[in-house]
């Protein structure tokens, strides 16, 4: 097995390994979150050059929601014809695609006024976010839901929710920032679960649902990693399919463990969660070298690669990766003579 091997969860089928995982772009129409021409290009380059699954990035559940207000949205059923139309254009050339929805709670710059599971601020230059009512929380779970049914009315391979990197699922799961008192604080995954429980309902049988989570935080009294293999479990048994392993995104750091800078700093958390949890997992975090990521699939540390920075800088990652590791790559008859026989 390596990083051209095909892979299957359900009713998903990639032709190879390699994953683009979310990034904000921050190009949406101002103010109404929606997809461009650019989305379009950025989305569909990655696809002729050879990406596996295409993972769009943070789409959010309501205007409030999002980080800023370039930032996608999936509120609205005028959402769905520009997402379809990146869909297909990925599709043509023979990636799968996922998106990812969520809400950025106290992480939401422009909103009127930020929300979360408890009003703590997440730095000193964020302002403090009003705590969410119970029923508020409620209304949440149902715009996620509403979302994904637009999501799958665009026609998407998969679907992903944002647990990590301090959003709002994130916020709730994490005792940081979760002081709740009513059911949401004394059970800290129980948004989480109802979030996935309501998206599984609109998702079609055989659908994968991935969720993200920070497998870590890197503050003192965050969770860590015995804790996040604790709650994987009763998501998984809630209804997620795959898990993507990243970590911290809770605010200012003060714990004496600190996250690493070199390729590979977060593949020994999705090792244990793939190995703890028994799910397929999604490595992230510095792997752009072809034969790190390659090894993390040929060690079983990972399922897939997700390939960040990296295919920012090169769409074509994945087609030089596989140059590199002197592997069968689907290369575009349009671009053959620009490659090496292989």
């Amino acid at each position: 097995m390596n990083l051209f091997s095909p892979f299957a969860s359900n009713s998903l089928e990639l032709k190879n390994r390699v994953v683009m995982p979310p990034m904000c772009q921050y190009s949406a129409v101002m103010k109404d979150g929606i997809a461009t021409d650019w989305h379009y290009t950025h989305y569909v380059s990655r696809a002729i050059g050879g990406t596996g699954l295409v993972i769009m990035e943070m789409t959010n559940v309501e205007p409030d929601g999002r980080i800023t207000d370039r930032c996608l949205g999936i509120w609205s059923d005028d959402h769905i014809a520009p997402l379809a139309k990146i869909v297909e254009g990925c599709h043509a050339h023979g990636a799968k695609v996922a998106i990812q929805i969520a809400h950025a709670g106290r992480k939401a710059e422009d909103a009127v006024e930020p929300v979360s599971s408890s009003p703590i601020a997440f730095s000193s230059s964020y302002r403090t976010p009003r705590e969410l009512s119970t029923e508020e929380v409620e209304a949440i779970v149902e715009k996620f839901r509403l979302g994904v049914r637009r999501a799958v009315q665009a026609g998407f391979d998969a679907i992903e929710l944002h647990g990590a990197h301090g959003y709002l699922i994130h916020q709730f799961l994490s005792p940081l920032t979760n002081k709740r008192t009513d059911r949401y604080g004394q059970d800290l995954t129980l948004f989480a679960k109802e979030v996935v429980q309501a998206v599984k309902g609109e998702m079609p049988a055989g659908m994968p649902l991935i969720m993200r989570i920070s497998a870590i935080e890197y503050a003192d009294g965050g969770y860590g990693l015995e804790e996040s293999v604790a709650f994987s479990q009763e998501l998984k048994e809630a209804g997620v399919d795959i898990f993507h392993i990243s970590s911290g995104g809770e605010g200012a750091i003060g714990s004496a463990v600190r996250p690493g800078a070199h390729g590979g700093y977060q593949v020994p958390f999705a090792r244990e969660i793939k190995r703890k949890v028994g799910v397929p997992v999604i490595a992230v975090g510095r792997l752009e070298d072809p034969v790190l990521a390659n090894a993390i699939i040929g060690n079983e540390d990972a399922d897939l690669v997700a390939i960040g920075r990296g295919m920012l800088r090169n769409p074509y990652w994945t087609l030089e990766a596989a140059v590199q590791l002197k592997d069968k790559a689907q290369i575009p008859t349009q671009y053959v003579r620009g490659f090496p026989s292989m």
